[in-house]
């Protein structure tokens, strides 16, 4: 199935949610293949010193898409009910421009497809490459157990909560404002054990 959209359109709303996700007229579209630092996460460069590799890749993927016609081909869906796609910003390809720049990393554990523009980008040293950092499927491995010992409610640190204007939003560990989210059981805010639990209940993920 492809959906064709442009953010140049004034009925159709795009959207960057991080380096690898997409939301296209309310609906979300994980890029397959690939996966970019979290917006909250930074990378290491020689010395000691870091940057702030979450933040680079989604304004790199703002950057590509703007003014440019997106279009997507479904690939499947994932275990929270996104959309698995290949995307293109006009004759680009998103997906393998992101690990061409070094802004994520070929997603080996669920497709092979952009091992070799990672092998370019991790050669040329760029991006993520300049200097050995953790991968972002280890830093929410990290952030994910850090909550769970430190935390509220043990093996369920994912935070729901119930913004001003009356919005279910959940933070997982590696959100940005997760630190700063507290609950309250009495308006209706909860914990959840995963992702999937919460969209289920009808939360979504922070902009």
């Amino acid at each position: 199935m492809l959906a064709f959209v442009s953010a140049t359109h004034a009925d159709v709303s795009t959207r960057v949610v991080d380096g690898d996700t997409l939301k296209i007229n309310g609906i979300t579209y994980r890029l397959h293949g690939i996966d970019a630092p979290e917006a909250s996460q930074l990378c290491d460069l020689p010395k000691g010193e870091k940057w702030a590799c979450g933040q680079k890749s989604t304004e790199e993927l703002q950057d590509l898409i703007a003014g440019q016609t997106v279009r997507c081909e479904d690939r499947g869906h994932d275990i929270y009910g996104r959309i698995l796609a290949a995307c293109w910003a006009g004759k680009q390809e998103i997906n393998a421009h992101m690990v061409n720049v070094g802004l994520a990393w070929a997603f080996r554990r669920y497709s092979l497809d952009y091992v070799e523009h990672e092998g370019a980008a991790r050669e040329a040293a760029i991006g993520i490459w300049q200097f050995e950092t953790e991968t972002a499927w280890d830093f929410r491995a990290q952030k994910w157990n850090v909550s769970v010992k430190s935390g509220d409610n043990e093996d369920c640190p994912i935070k729901g909560n119930i913004n001003r204007k009356n919005e279910r939003i959940y933070h997982v560990p590696w959100s940005k404002d997760y630190n700063k989210t507290k609950i309250d059981a009495s308006k209706g805010e909860k914990w959840f054990c995963s992702e999937a639990e919460a969209i289920a209940a009808g939360w979504r993920a922070p902009f």
